[in-house]
């Protein structure tokens, strides 16, 4: 089973209904709620996206959407070591650098999907689109 690192932009293409993006983060959603891959995400991510879905909706809505998400998503740590090896690295994106060290210091990620990919061309994690993930899942069975 994939361990996945599942970026902000990807779960605010779907609550945002982002065409043609939703689809495949929905479909990316859908594979976490039935345990064929495992998704994680950061406080960061869970921050950002209650900040952004604020502005839209009322604060018991976006906290009834967060609970969702976190009945079918894990949570990745952040701590002193992800924040000095994310300060000190080749990222142009600090926000991305502390999701990509907070994967690679937990061990058992396998990857990051992100459609920012640009941010993440120095992580050592694989990186791909939900689209191409998901494609590249189709085609190895």
């Amino acid at each position: 089973m994939d361990k996945v690192l599942i970026d902000s932009d990807v779960i605010l293409d779907l609550f945002f209904d982002r065409k043609p993006f939703a689809e495949y983060s929905s479909l990316i959603l859908s594979l976490c709620e039935s345990r064929k891959i495992k998704g994680f995400l950061t406080p960061l991510i869970y921050s950002n996206v209650y900040y952004l879905l604020r502005q839209t909706a009322k604060h018991d809505k976006v906290i009834e959407k967060l609970r969702q998400l976190l009945k079918i998503t894990d949570v990745l740590q952040m701590d002193r070591e992800v924040v000095e090896n994310a300060l000190n690295s080749g990222f142009k994106d600090f926000e991305d650098s502390l999701q990509n060290y907070s994967a690679i210091n937990n061990g058992n990620i396998d990857l990051i999907l992100t459609r920012n990919l640009k941010d993440y061309k120095t992580s050592e994690l694989g990186v791909f689109t939900p689209e191409t993930y998901l494609k590249s899942r189709n085609a190895s069975r």
